[in-house]
């Protein structure tokens, strides 16, 4: 694995790369529709992705103001009580806020804390600023700083959002590493001449042929050995 050199500050995407988005929406609908079986549970999971990917489509196409991922996922949370037909009114309400309690990958809060020790780490992600500010607490993710895409009014992989992280980072964008467990999220920090790191996680977006990331691991402990390195930085 070549080292990548000149590195000030490391930029992590959160959702699906820090914390285990689908894992945690699948048991909050579990919890909501306690009557569905996995194969239902499934199909409901499908319904909230596919309303959130659709609404975020739309608006990177300007068919649709900027909203917030609060208001998104309380309207996914709407799909899946429709197609379960209907769900008691607190259920609902704790579905629609489930994003802001997902839980992180073993290996996130040490893995970080161990490139926070060399880096500045910076967390960059598509969820509103007060839901990221809740997930962080409940995932234990500790930043430096932690950027959300509401500020950019704009969600990845639009270039304005990884800008937020090479404006925070007060440095060339060849001298700031995005570590993301999507290959389109990496690609977008590429297009903006970031560096990018690809860490492997069941739920991710895993990289294609023809994608040459700067680096490809299997864990945060390894990219962590990784930056240790001499050449790291």
């Amino acid at each position: 694995m070549a080292g990548t050199p000149d590195i000030e500050v490391v930029v992590f995407d959160v959702l699906g790369t820090m914390v285990d988005e689908p894992g945690g929406l699948r048991a909050a609908i579990r919890g909501a529709v306690p009557a569905a079986d996995d194969a239902a549970v499934d199909r409901l999971l499908g319904v909230w992705q596919e309303h959130v990917e659709h609404e975020q489509r739309r608006i990177a196409d300007g068919d649709r103001p900027f909203a917030t991922t609060e208001v998104i996922d309380r309207e996914a949370a709407g799909r899946v009580a429709d197609d379960a037909g209907g769900l008691d009114p607190a259920a609902g309400v704790r579905l629609a806020t489930a994003g802001q309690r997902l839980e992180p990958w073993a290996d996130s809060v040490e893995g970080l804390a161990r490139i926070a020790a060399r880096f500045p780490v910076l967390g960059l992600s598509n969820a509103s600023r007060a839901a990221l500010l809740r997930l962080n607490a409940h995932a234990g993710l500790r930043w430096h700083q932690a950027l959300s895409a509401e500020d950019a009014a704009a969600y990845k992989p639009a270039p304005e959002v990884y800008r937020l992280a090479i404006d925070a980072a007060g440095c060339a964008p060849g001298r700031i590493l995005m570590v993301a467990a999507h290959a389109w999220d990496l690609r977008g920090a590429q297009a903006v001449g970031m560096r990018t790191a690809y860490v492997e996680r069941p739920v991710g977006d895993p990289p294609t042929d023809g994608d040459t990331f700067d680096w490809r691991v299997t864990s945060l402990d390894a990219l962590a050995a990784a930056l240790s390195s001499p050449d790291a930085g």
